[in-house]
């Protein structure tokens, strides 16, 4: 009891200074602009985009472009996921299958995102399974990559014991192999839903009409910095409260290794 108690009172202190940290460093931001040492096109205050975001709140707007880019992530997020989780599992236990598809994956692992916009455009047009396929091509890669070494990681003794003991191969892939690379797999994930994020707006600053990639494409192009600026501060709290909402899912699907 005693050791959990300084253990909390160590967290508690710590999260005081992250705090403290954070708002030292919004005051120094505010004060620099405030001074004149950098003239607000170039970086408005913190009070500048705060104003910002409470005008678009009132008037609507800034949820309505959080939640279009979010939706954009997670579908196509969940159906690379859907997609490379089961594929990456046979690549990594089938020799076979691996030399028929490592030249494919080698070719299509060097591609950014952005490299898809022009095809995606001719393919789907300005819509939003335009979008969708953007993240869903930035993002199936990386995840097939990170399932074939999770998966591959796995101890062959526990494959073969598992066959020896009558498995087939679907039940080998479910019983053995999924719970035993899971752990990996979901780590990979939370980095892959960062890398979304990054595909999604970049398909929102070339064709789009809503969305935080658009709002900050909007932002620039009528020199309203401050709404670049509140555009980049949404991406980066929208990805921490997805990540928090991964890690809680984490720990549900890893219960198991607690007991």
């Amino acid at each position: 009891m005693v050791a959990v108690s300084k253990s909390q009172k160590g967290s508690g202190s710590l999260a005081w200074l992250s705090v403290l940290s954070l708002l030292a460093f919004l005051l120094a931001w505010e004060l620099i602009c405030r001074l004149g040492f950098v003239a607000p096109i170039f970086l408005p205050p913190p009070s500048q985009v705060f104003a910002r975001a409470s005008s678009m709140t009132e008037q609507g707007t800034l949820a309505w472009h959080v939640l279009a880019s979010a939706r954009r992530v997670m579908v196509g997020f969940l159906a690379a996921v859907i997609v490379a989780i089961p594929l990456g599992i046979w690549l990594g236990t089938s020799r076979i299958a691996r030399a028929i598809f490592d030249p494919v994956v080698s070719f299509l692992r060097p591609l950014p995102s952005m490299s898809w916009i022009p095809l995606s455009l001719l393919w789907f047009g300005i819509t939003e399974t335009q979008k969708y396929s953007i993240v869903f091509m930035g993002s199936f890669v990386p995840a097939l990559l990170y399932v074939m070494e999770a998966t591959r990681s796995i101890d062959p003794l526990l494959v073969r014991a598992a066959r020896n003991l009558g498995a087939n191969r679907w039940q080998v892939m479910r019983e053995v192999l999924l719970p035993g690379c899971l752990p990996q797999i979901i780590s990979g994930m939370k980095i892959i839903l960062g890398l979304s994020w990054t595909c999604v707006i970049s398909a929102e600053l070339v064709a789009a009409k809503e969305g935080l990639g658009f709002m900050i494409m909007n932002g620039k192009e009528f020199f309203q910095t401050d709404t670049v600026v509140l555009g980049m501060v949404l991406i980066s709290f929208t990805v921490l409260a997805t990540d928090l909402v991964v890690r809680a899912l984490e720990r549900w699907l890893l219960d198991w290794q607690q007991q």
